[in-house]
């Protein structure tokens, strides 16, 4: 740890996440940048099962050096409706494009308590200091709220990765409006928009602004005692899916814009407003912000909490917190 930077200065944090190959890539932010204090790893389905994103995380910590508690959390939404297939295509069979198996082993034995239960313990030990920072479908935090409703009101804040408001052409990458965490529970990121508590949502339009070109993504290579070989290794997979897609030279760094927010916040433009999510029909998974209140009360955002959208980001600023870790 940087000696430099006093205790009461680092950002306590629990990080939820689905691992998943860029999930790799902000939890490396997350457990090396010495502004950071993680407290604890939560995972949940998403980018694979959520029996290979637990056993990734455990292993990420490890490779991080990191000797704290890893639950697991939801192997599914909170409606069984909303099942779909995990993104094997995207992350591969193992989550991390065939370099889980390189991984180091656990230094730990996996948590006992389910993810929501570790998430409102350590909230309640620590009230008004910890930030969430979740980057899969948001089903532990919708849990959390149901099991301890006063959570809301102990968490310093919350960080989501997920959603898209169509700002500079970027809509959803699973519907034409919907992003794959939301769509994977919808139920339960329409509960964690609606909770009183305060949310700043990191979507796709601005994750899609920052792209970690192959030349960034190589840089890595012989750096942080072999962390940064893994990733460079995990994100060829990566990095092959969306050259496919989208032709552009590197991967978008969706979940580690999450945690760069809490580092470079002047490298975000944000909009209020409340924020819900549609539920139903072909518009299923959207996320939509009443961000001009043009009508007034009686609408489905009345009485809901103003949350925060990001909607420009300086993405050089959150691709160079990368030099600081490695």
């Amino acid at each position: 740890m940087d000696s430099t930077i006093p205790a009461s200065a680092r950002i306590p944090v629990i990080f939820d996440t689905d691992p998943g190959i860029d999930d790799a890539l902000a939890l490396a932010l997350l457990a090396r940048h010495p502004r950071f204090e993680l407290l604890a790893v939560t995972t949940t389905f998403g980018n694979a099962p959520v029996e290979t994103t637990t056993r990734n995380a455990r292993g990420l910590t490890a490779l991080y050096r990191q000797d704290i508690p890893v639950a697991a959390g939801a192997a599914g939404p909170l409606l069984d409706k909303r099942r779909r297939k995990d993104a094997a295509h995207v992350h591969g069979d193992d989550g991390l494009g065939g370099m889980a198996a390189g991984l180091p082993a656990p230094t730990r034995p996996l948590d006992p308590r389910p993810a929501h239960r570790l998430i409102c313990d350590l909230v309640d030990a620590r009230p008004g200091e910890i930030t969430l920072v979740a980057v899969g479908p948001f089903t532990n935090l919708a849990l959390a709220l149901a099991h301890d409703p006063s959570i809301a009101g102990k968490v310093r804040r919350v960080i989501v990765m997920g959603g898209a408001f169509g700002l500079k052409g970027h809509a959803g990458n699973v519907t034409p409006v919907a992003e794959a965490n939301i769509m994977a529970d919808p139920e339960a990121a329409d509960q964690v928009f609606t909770a009183p508590w305060p949310v700043t949502i990191v979507g796709l339009d601005v994750t899609q602004e920052a792209i970690m070109r192959e030349a960034d993504l190589a840089k890595l290579r012989g750096r942080g005692d072999g962390a940064g070989d893994l990733l460079w290794q995990a994100t060829r997979h990566y990095q092959q899916f969306y050259d496919a897609r989208d032709g552009i030279g590197g991967i978008y760094a969706h979940d580690a814009s999450a945690a760069a927010l809490l580092l470079v916040p002047e490298a975000f433009t944000l909009r209020a407003g409340p924020v819900r999510v549609a539920l139903e029909g072909i518009a299923t998974g959207q996320t939509i912000q009443d961000w001009r209140n043009e009508h007034g009360s009686g609408t489905p955002w009345s009485g809901h909490p103003s949350q925060q959208v990001c909607v420009a980001v300086d993405a050089p600023r959150v691709l160079a917190l990368f030099d600081e870790i490695f």
